[in-house]
């Protein structure tokens, strides 16, 4: 132990940041610091470890399933780097055997442990080249949690992550809980003894900095501990942790995981640890789909991912885990590009970039709608028709075609009747093969 923790007598709780009683606090420092975007940055999943403890369980089959989805997602791109898996039940261990098998290079499997010897077995047992190692970090889990000073949490933690590194095994350090703890006086000294490791190991050690309760900010020139540029920055140039060692895990419990997670990227952490559908811990972790939204966003391509693959994805989760994606659900929700209002309808039906930002057809394999209520009018339903049976060029529907009358009184007869629903896509495509049948059966 070269770098010793700051050791104090009562536990440092920030409680002018972080008073019980009220909603916690940000706190201003005006300093602002660099952006510095790593050349290579990618996205990790948690969604078999972190993920599922939040929901109905997965069996074997189904995160084999998932992880086959995880790779034909990717695409040999290598965004999706690795996936994380728990090791304590046989569940767990034989879908991560069958996972091994397909011998995929992305993602890569890692797997979880907490700090001690006896789970680091498995490890090796397993023929894992990564795991991720518990290191909580803030005063609330080393004296209030693990009942110890700061110098024996850090002694517990090294020696575990130097039983990692004596085996060839990657050691992944989640600094748990990074976003309440002391910075200088404890976790800038852990990374800079772990550095040390890496150095005289020559292998690799990664740092996980965990904003475990969601409350770490993106904006700029916010004091310690919630500030995520000050974390990353001090990271890098305080620790002396390169980018690609730096990898940020949130959780969304102040609506902030997708924004806290790409600010990690911009002040100089590569690597992104999600979630599919953001699925984890109380409110959940950064959604992964965000993330590769973010990155096409950054970086100006995704490489060669098929994200088409994210719809496959949401379907088997509704069906095979019964787990309902809210409908508005930016990106996967089945009404995240459904407008409603008439006025928006027109303008789809002239020109479809006007309240659509991206082909969300070409990339997402969701074309965009217009939910049909009683304030619909003729343009919405010509949409309507257009974008879900895909009629294009001659026989597109336009919304002077006397045809769509006959639809739209049928629909103003509903809401006369006390309909207060909308009119489904079910009940919308039995009208238009009623109204318009040989149209819709001469393009299709």
């Amino acid at each position: 132990m070269k770098y010793n923790a700051v050791d104090v007598i009562k536990p440092k709780l920030y409680k002018n940041v972080f008073p019980y009683e009220e909603i916690p606090k940000i706190k201003f420092n005006n300093i602002q610091l660099p952006m510095n975007i790593p050349d290579n940055i990618w996205i990790t999943d948690t969604t078999f470890r972190d993920g599922q403890q939040s929901m109905t369980s997965m069996n074997s089959e189904q995160m084999v399933k998932l992880f086959d989805f995880l790779h034909e997602l990717d695409n040999e791109s290598g965004i999706i780097k690795q996936t994380e898996f728990f090791l304590y039940s046989q569940k767990d261990r034989k879908a991560v055997e069958e996972c091994m098998k397909k011998d995929y290079k992305f993602p890569e499997i890692t797997s979880w442990i907490r700090a001690n010897k006896e789970d680091f077995n498995l490890v090796k047992s397993m023929g894992i080249k990564e795991t991720g190692i518990l290191m909580s970090c803030s005063d609330y889990h080393i004296f209030n949690k693990l009942n110890k000073t700061r110098a024996e949490a850090m002694k517990m933690y090294l020696d575990i992550a130097y039983a990692a590194l004596e085996n060839g095994i990657v050691p992944r350090c989640h600094f748990e809980d990074i976003t309440r703890a002391d910075f200088y006086g404890f976790v800038v000294p852990l990374a800079k003894n772990l550095m040390e490791m890496r150095k005289d190991s020559k292998i690799n050690v990664k740092i996980r900095a965990c904003d475990t309760l969601g409350v770490g900010v993106s904006h700029a020139g916010v004091e310690l501990p919630r500030s995520v540029p000050a974390i990353i920055h001090g990271l890098k140039y305080y620790a002396d942790v390169p980018s690609e060692s730096i990898e940020w895990h949130g959780h969304n419990d102040y609506y902030a995981a997708v924004t806290n997670s790409t600010t990690s990227w911009l002040y100089g952490g590569s690597s992104v640890n999600t979630t599919l559908f953001g699925i984890g811990e109380r409110v959940g972790n950064t959604p992964l789909e965000a993330m590769v939204i973010e990155y096409a966003q950054i970086k100006g391509n995704v490489k060669s991912m098929k994200l088409k693959v994210i719809n496959e994805i949401e379907k088997y989760f509704e069906k095979e885990l019964n787990y309902d994606i809210p409908p508005k659900t930016p990106f996967v929700g089945s009404e995240f590009n459904v407008t409603k209002a008439g006025i928006h309808a027109d303008g789809l039906l002239k020109d479809e970039e006007i309240y659509n930002s991206f082909d969300t057809r070409k990339i997402l394999d969701k074309a965009p709608l217009v939910a049909i209520n009683s304030y619909s009018g003729i343009s919405s339903i010509a949409y309507w028709i257009n974008s879900y049976f895909g009629l294009k060029d001659n026989n597109k529907i336009h919304k002077n075609d006397e045809r769509l009358l006959s639809i739209k009184n049928k629909i103003d007869e509903e809401y006369e009747n006390g309909r207060t629903t909308n009119i489904s896509s079910e009940e919308m495509e039995n009208m238009s093969n009623h109204y318009i049948f040989s149209l819709i059966n001469k393009a299709i």
